[in-house]
């Protein structure tokens, strides 16, 4: 456990962004104990800062009254996929429905939520089929690829090969070849389903607001980690 010394100055944070799960979630099974993180958000209480949670748990629901009283305040849920077997073998956080069930909450609650669909698994994450599930209940829809790096790059290809085995080719290509067309393809995807069901589709997040409900923004930060429209960038150069 982290303890950390009282906020005694909240204002100092004023038109600034408190990220809570970047590296660790805010709301491990633990936090149901020790609340540190219900604690930090009482300390942050006036500061007027815009506060972003991201997490896969389900506790938040118990912090709906604090969060409230916070202003600008955004939950950000990881959701890529629907299978829950899938899920289990990727991680060890509360399951699908749970996820699904807090967002739903926490938007009818009025605080602006978000569906992280991220990482996407090529040929694995159905993005269209998440987004029907949660178009109704989210102000947001964030969409990244999986990137792979070190030595998860080989648990996940090794993984993909016991268990997707007909889908090795395209990883093949995609992480050892830097084929870039399959992403390409889930962003044109992404684009058409934004104009069938009137969401905006952007590639920087919109300054804080209420998306129109059924109309969440679609964000694509497929390859954020490049300058869009670049020479780099993986839309105009596909195969680089």
């Amino acid at each position: 456990m982290k303890h950390w010394p009282a906020i005694k100055n909240p204002q100092k944070y004023k038109g600034q962004r408190v990220v809570i799960g970047s590296v660790t979630d805010g709301y491990l099974p633990q936090e149901a104990q020790f609340q540190n993180t219900r604690k930090l958000l009482e300390q942050l209480r006036g500061s007027e800062a815009e506060i972003l949670i991201c997490t896969k748990s389900g506790l938040v629901i118990r912090d709906i009254d604090l969060l409230k009283e916070l202003g600008k305040v955004t939950i950000s849920w990881s959701i890529n996929t629907l299978d829950e077997d899938f899920k289990n073998d990727m991680d060890n956080a509360v399951s699908i429905k749970r996820r699904l069930d807090a967002m739903k909450q926490v938007y009818d609650a009025g605080i602006r939520t978000v569906c992280f669909i991220a990482p996407v698994f090529p040929g694995i994450t159905d993005f269209e089929a998440i987004f029907h599930q949660v178009r109704n209940q989210c102000d947001l829809i964030w969409l990244e690829n999986l990137n792979l790096r070190g030595g998860f790059k080989k648990d996940i290809l090794d993984y993909i090969r016991k268990k997707y085995p007909d889908l090795v080719p395209l990883y093949d290509a995609i992480y050892n070849k830097g084929e870039r067309s399959y992403f390409c393809g889930l962003e044109d995807q992404a684009e058409r389903l934004a104009k069938e069901y009137s969401c905006p589709f952007v590639d920087n997040e919109l300054p804080y607001g209420r998306a129109e409900p059924g109309h969440p923004v679609i964000v694509d930060y497929f390859y954020h980690e490049e300058v869009r429209g670049s020479e780099n960038s993986g839309r105009r150069n596909p195969k680089k």
